[in-house]
């Protein structure tokens, strides 16, 4: 069976022709399918044959609401979808005032280990399709009646980790017959996947690349975050310049402020050492606390004055806006939560 809705325009035309059909039919199937339907049924203009010879060739991907929860504080809200083999992800909405923002999920879980996230706690189920990953967007959309301007592939799994389903994604996304939400609003986040980061550079997309940075120095990353005993704080570096040389794109650095572990003095000294020479944003995010970890947010002075060394040195740095705190909005925690109450 075919997952149609993972084609992009010339190949869905390419598999209508192969139908015996006209080259137009393929658009007509394209569209139907970025408007969101269910079944080959509700494709009005296409004859019953075809319809009929769709449903015996191919599926559609249709995600369902297994729980949602929407933030009485700032109207975020939080989507666990069940898949069509009972997977489960997350896919978050947030809105701003620059229009609204969708986090979305790449893989079922993560194998990257990283100790302050609630998504790679049970390891990595399976990659998603293309078409999973953008049916958040769309369903999300759909859901919700909110039009959404912007998408940031930080929900569950390393974008990287299933570099050829996002790529294919963001094509599809992209596309003026479809959702066609530019590049330029498009942000991917990677933990620190070196080999990858310098695939993605050579493609030289118009997206915002997110590295989950964490910590300046290799010892203490490590300790954190499994996947730097594979490509060390040098290396990626040396991967985000050339990252740099290659698309002349900003790259934004996430930062989770966490108590005593990487919110000296010291480490924003070190960290500036990292960033000089790389037009660079450190976005810095108040840990969310994870029921599993030990790791505890840095307070609220800690989190100032690292900003201000920052900005001193001439790098801008922003404080995350903490959204759906009252709803398990940070990554992995209410399909962990859910996934619990499931098994007893």
């Amino acid at each position: 069976m075919i997952d149609i809705k993972s084609l992009n325009l010339q190949e869905m035309t390419q598999l209508l022709r192969d139908m015996g059909e006209p080259a137009f039919r393929g658009k007509q199937v394209y569209t139907w399918l970025h408007k969101g339907v269910t079944s080959f049924e509700e494709m009005s203009n296409l004859s019953k044959p075809l319809r009929a010879k769709l449903q015996e060739q191919c599926y559609i991907t249709v995600p369902t609401v297994a729980r949602k929860q929407c933030s009485a504080q700032d109207g975020t809200v939080k989507y666990l979808w069940r898949l069509g083999d009972g997977n489960c992800i997350e896919t978050v909405l947030m809105r701003y005032h620059h229009g609204n923002t969708v986090c979305i999920s790449s893989q079922v879980g993560c194998r990257m280990g990283c100790a302050f996230c609630a998504s790679t706690i049970a390891g990595k189920v399976r990659d998603l399709t293309a078409s999973e990953i953008l049916d958040q967007v769309m369903f999300t959309q759909l859901d919700s009646g909110l039009p959404i301007s912007n998408i940031v592939l930080m929900g569950i799994g390393e974008p990287l980790d299933n570099l050829q389903n996002v790529l294919k994604f963001l094509e599809l996304v992209n596309s003026p017959d479809g959702l066609n939400i530019g590049m330029r609003h498009i942000s991917l986040s990677t933990c620190g996947v070196v080999p990858k980061i310098d695939e993605l550079a050579a493609l030289n997309l118009q997206l915002t690349l997110s590295v989950s940075l964490h910590a300046p120095d290799s010892e203490t990353r490590s300790r954190i975050m499994p996947v730097n005993k594979a490509y060390d704080v040098e290396e990626l570096f040396a991967a985000c310049h050339r990252y740099f040389q290659k698309t002349g794109r900003r790259i934004s650095f996430e930062y989770a402020m966490i108590d005593g572990v990487n919110d000296r003095e010291q480490d924003a000294k070190e960290l500036i050492r990292l960033l000089k020479g790389l037009q660079a944003h450190v976005n810095m995010i108040p840990l969310n606390h994870v029921e599993e970890s030990p790791l505890k947010p840095s307070s609220r002075q800690a989190v100032q004055r690292f900003q201000k060394l920052l900005e001193d040195a001439g790098i801008p740095a922003t404080v995350r806006r903490t959204l759906g705190g009252d709803i398990d909005a940070s990554c992995g925690q209410l399909r962990r939560k859910y996934t619990k109450e499931k098994n007893g």
